[in-house]
């Protein structure tokens, strides 16, 4: 039986990675900071490891045995006055470290769609640091490129609730977020394919007018869309990357980028982006 290391296994992704590993028949084993944290998903659990990523001395022994690090660490909810670079960067390498030390041969690691041309927002650069170290190393890599999650497109309802929704442009910026289960099958079958970068994305293309107007007929309400012209847009960027500090405005700065791009990424998945709003109305 092989044997993998969740890292990141609280997050919204890490918690459906750690139960696809476990019905494909892995011995699983999951990182930390407290063990409360993983009640929700412990009976998928084979061992808890209490550690933090940020903190080097306290990994030593977490990859012992295991033969697959998954990692889909990143500071998007964590508010500990951490950078991006300390924890998508450093963090991870911190964990790459200790995997080489201790004989890992495979690592998979979760980055972002169309990170080519996203390279330049704090978060992406971050991340794509890591990778560059990754694929330097010695352990066979994955890298896993989602091109967004259900759990973002709430932004969404919650304007819808609200009962407006504000989209940058026409509204005609198209993408295809996935659902965490369907993405944690990716993340396994990754295992057997023969690639080193896997993009990836739901079942269903949409506009952002779309999404908004979808939200709202879950909630049974008028639809209410305001477009803001994209002069706004970059001059709030120039403002907030001006005026704010990194931890602040580097998750404005991706999401009010990538609500300006295209990000069709292949078509995966049986999860259904309506069905999810009906699940969070509840």
């Amino acid at each position: 039986m092989k044997k993998v290391l969740v890292t990141g296994a609280t997050g919204y992704l890490g918690k459906y990675v750690v139960k696809e590993f476990k019905k494909r028949g892995y011995w699983v084993r999951a990182l930390t900071r407290s063990s409360e944290k993983l009640n929700s998903i412990r009976e998928f659990i084979d061992e808890i490891f209490i550690g933090e990523v940020t903190k080097p001395d306290s990994l030593l022994g977490i990859c012992k045995d295991i033969d697959i690090v998954f990692s889909s660490i990143g500071i998007t909810k964590q508010k500990d006055g951490l950078t991006y670079m300390d924890v998508d960067y450093q963090a991870n390498k911190n964990l790459l470290n200790v995997a080489i030390k201790e004989g890992v041969k495979k690592f998979i690691f979760v980055s972002v769609f169309n990170a080519r041309k996203l390279r330049h927002l704090k978060i992406v650069e971050a991340k794509e640091l890591f990778v560059d170290e990754l694929k330097k190393s010695s352990i066979e890599t994955i890298v896993i490129r989602p091109n967004g999650f259900f759990s973002d497109m709430t932004e969404f309802f919650n304007m819808a609730k609200k009962g407006r929704v504000y989209v940058f442009g026409d509204g005609n910026y198209k993408g295809n977020p996935i659902h965490g289960a369907d993405l944690a099958k990716v993340c396994v079958d990754s295992l057997t394919l023969d690639k080193q970068d896997v993009d990836i994305g739901g079942p269903d293309i949409l506009t952002q007018n779309e999404i908004a107007q979808m939200a709202f007929n879950v909630l049974n309400k008028k639809p209410k869309i305001t477009h803001i012209p994209d002069w706004l847009r970059k001059l709030s960027l120039f403002l907030i990357r001006t005026l704010t500090p990194e931890k602040t405005y580097g998750p404005l700065e991706f999401f009010m980028t990538v609500l300006a791009t295209d990000m069709n990424a292949p078509i995966y998945g049986e999860h259904h982006l309506r069905d999810f709003f009906m699940e969070i109305k509840k």
